[in-house]
């Protein structure tokens, strides 16, 4: 096994270590840097291509670290991106969206174990003890500034519980985001199509200037069905390939407001407003022509929204008590439900429908300072902040059906039987009000004229969720008895980074730095961990554990960083180990004491060990005027080290290579994204088991084009791209389901997709 485990390792890493040769090839000892943009002897034609940040302090105060890269509104718009699929697919080799959990997978962990943050706001993981998917999707790529991806738990430090696998942190758009060239307006339109979907989308912002106010509007929209596929079987059942039929609407408006006191203070409020419906017509094996649930009488659907007002203050003067301040005072509701509309033809006849909801409604505040001071020959950079939380989360199961009331005995018998799975109007987990306390406190000292930084700093978190009384729950079908008791822990999550920049504006590569930094990283259990209950008495019951630890995190970081945006790049190390992973588990056995016939009891406990390691890389070369290469590379091994298997989340090796060249009023990209095959899966001891996805390696090769046809007059782009130009069938691995009841083709990615795009910028 340890053989095998470091040949794998060495592939990876020779792997990747071939691709970052391959882009920075024409960069010879000898050969002298390409001329930054606006230079002089680059005057006559300048490199106009976007580029992300791939190295040095990417990312705000609290996610800015060697592992973090930042993409950027320009980029997001050049690489046509409007999702997390689409980022993983063009930019950011390693990580995926899983659709079936609607959840962000980074080195390897999805779920509640990646954080998500909007404009440093917290946004939960709500999983519905009946449907396991979440809502931290629930934002719209066209309403955002910038990108921050932090890869690995030193995040934890700053951001606290979550962070286990890494972070999301997007910032939305600002006034000075649209307002150029010294006016004191702008605007920015952007509509187009995507074959991928079928979707039309469009968004338009709009912010103007008045003496020290600025306001800025922005709203969009998106339009559009199923995801495409390479399945083309549309029978009827478990033999179906295609999708299901689906359409979507989803919309969002963001409105703010800045008042400048003077150039040091600035007060703002801020209004979001996001909502998505899907609804789907279900053709897979849950429906059949003859059985109880036919085509076009059973649709599902999920709704998702979020709304949110926040109160800031910025704060800015340098070489005074402090040289930033920076607070955040908000409240947020996020609401997810899961919906089911049917009718039923054999047994219980008549309608079915369900409405499973789970909303939060949290307020909030997020501060931290910034204090830049000297000690002798030691700089100082000192950063200190906290988040204070309070949130109320409910959740409720509404529906209707033909069942009469349940009789005395608890259980219905006969042609009625089919009643003791149905369960609804009711709570299948009490209300529950949780508090969250974090301090943290950071400081990167700095000596050798700050060529040698040392960053020690912690974070102290405590949190609670209190279970609450409700009818709803204490009545329904799963027969709790009494109230679970309250979840309460705390956690320090130390982190300590050491840079040395071992180059400093070398003739061929501007620096160089390598790092290595430690950290410890936790997880609180979601609610629906602690204290969902679902299920009966002759059924089956899937059950919380309000016993259950927190996830902990210990991992390294080592690598090194270079250069800058014309020739860059990064290369890291990282192995962790995780202890009380939460994981599902065979509780008792169908049938025992007659109870739970149907699936006995499933719940939730802490395994000992797991751990993951791999290695990343990334960097881009602007090798000649108007040209760019640019590459990602992640490797990513995991095991669970109490019984010895894989951990079935983690994806293939994965590479993306492009080629670029752009003008100042035309310029194309050519691109590949490479993955090889998953076969280090295994099984999970439920019932019926779950495997892991076998799926073989793929190449995809994407190409675009955009043209500026007056960039003298008016900023008017047109963008068209092309995606798996080759229509290639493949499988992405962390994006099928652990159960699979179709074929194999149901669950594969979309073939030849077509994506066309108009902005218009003032």
């Amino acid at each position: 096994m340890m053989g095998d485990h470091s040949g794998r390792l060495r592939g990876g890493v020779a792997l990747g270590s071939l691709m970052l040769a391959l882009l920075a090839s024409p960069a010879h000892a000898q050969q002298s840097r390409p001329q930054a943009v606006g230079t002089a002897p680059l005057a006559e034609s300048p490199v106009v291509l976007d580029q992300i940040t791939v190295q040095g302090e990417a990312g705000t105060a609290l996610v800015a670290g060697p592992t973090t890269t930042r993409t950027t509104r320009e980029e997001l718009d050049r690489q046509q991106i409007q999702s997390l699929s689409e980022l993983s697919n063009r930019v950011e080799a390693g990580i995926t969206f899983n659709r079936q959990s609607n959840s962000l997978n980074i080195r390897g962990l999805d779920g509640a174990r990646v954080l998500t943050t909007i404009d440093g706001i917290r946004q939960p993981f709500l999983v519905d003890t009946r449907i396991n998917r979440g809502a931290s999707n629930a934002f719209d790529f066209d309403s955002l500034s910038t990108l921050d991806l932090l890869r690995g738990g030193s995040g934890a430090s700053t951001l606290g519980s979550g962070a286990l696998g890494g972070a999301l942190a997007v910032r939305t758009l600002d006034p000075e985001d649209l307002i150029r060239n010294g006016r004191s307006y702008g605007a920015l339109a952007k509509t187009g199509y995507d074959s991928t979907d079928r979707a039309w989308f469009g968004s338009a912002a709009v912010a103007a200037r008045l003496n020290n106010t600025s306001v800025l509007l922005q709203g969009g929209f998106r339009d559009g069905h199923e995801i495409d596929s390479k399945g083309t079987n549309k029978s009827i059942g478990a033999t179906r390939t295609a999708p299901n039929p689906s359409d979507f609407n989803q919309y969002n408006i963001l409105g703010k407001v800045y008042h400048y006191v003077d150039e040091v203070h600035r007060f703002g409020i801020t209004g979001e407003f996001f909502k998505r419906a899907d609804r789907t017509q279900v053709r897979n094996n849950t429906v059949s022509l003859t059985g109880n649930f036919r085509p076009g009488a059973y649709q599902t659907g999920e709704d998702v929204e979020r709304n949110r007002v926040s109160l800031s203050y910025d704060y800015r003067l340098p070489g005074t008590f402090f040289d930033e301040a920076h607070a955040t005072l908000y409240w947020q509701r996020l609401k997810r439900d899961d919906l089911t509309n049917a009718y039923r033809f054999t047994s219980i006849v008549g309608p079915y429908a369900r409405d499973n909801s789970n909303e939060e409604n949290a307020f909030g505040f997020n501060g931290h300072l910034v204090k830049n001071f000297q000690t002798g020959a030691f700089s100082h950079r000192m950063l200190l902040g906290t988040e204070l939380r309070m949130s109320s989360l409910e959740q409720y199961s509404a529906g209707v059906d033909n069942c009469p009331a349940r009789p005395a005995s608890g259980r219905f018998a006969g042609a009625l039987a089919t009643c003791n799975n149905l369960h609804t109007n009711q709570a299948d987990q009490p209300k529950i009000d949780g508090k969250l306390a974090g301090f943290y406190l950071h400081d990167e000292i700095g000596l050798l004229d700050n060529r040698l930084r040392l960053t020690p700093g912690a974070r102290f978190d405590w949190y609670e969720e209190k279970p609450q009384n409700t009818p709803a729950y204490t009545l329904g079908g799963s027969r709790p008895i009494g109230l679970p008791p309250s979840s309460s822990d705390s956690a320090f999550s130390p982190r300590i980074r050491l840079e040395y920049d071992i180059m400093k504006n070398a003739p061929w590569v501007k620096d160089v730095t390598v790092f290595a930094q430690w950290a410890k990283t936790f997880r609180a259990p979601t609610p629906d961990e602690l204290y969902g209950r679902f299920g009966g008495p002759a059924t089956y019951l899937r059950t919380g554990n309000p016993n259950l630890r927190p996830e902990i995190g210990n991992g390294i970081d080592v690598g090194a960083r270079f250069g800058d945006k014309l020739f860059g790049g990064s290369i890291t190390y990282f192995h962790t180990n995780y202890r009380n992973f939460i994981e599902t588990y065979q509780v008792q056995a169908a049938g025992v004491d007659g109870l739970y016939l149907q699936g006995g009891i499933t719940g939730y406990r802490n395994i000992n060990q797991a751990e993951i390691q791999g290695v990343e890389m990334n960097g881009q070369y602007a090798f000649a005027p108007n040209w760019l290469v640019r590459g990602s590379f992640a490797y990513t091994r995991g095991l669970n080290k109490t019984d010895n298997t894989f951990l079935n989340s983690i994806p293939p090796v994965q590479g993306i290579v492009a080629v670029a060249y752009g003008t100042d009023r035309w310029g194309a990209e050519v691109s590949a994204k490479m993955a090889g095959a998953r076969d280090d899966v295994s099984t999970t001891p439920t019932s019926p088991p779950t495997t892991g996805f076998k799926a073989p390696g793929y190449a995809l090769f994407n190409a675009s084009a955009w043209w500026r046809p007056m960039p003298e007059i008016a900023d008017l782009e047109l963008q068209v791209g092309v995606y798996n130009i080759f229509d290639r069938k493949y499988w992405d691995a962390v994006n099928v389901p652990l159960s699979r009841p179709q074929a194999r083709d149901y669950y594969s990615e979309p073939g030849r997709t077509v994506k066309a795009t108009l902005k218009y910028q003032f």
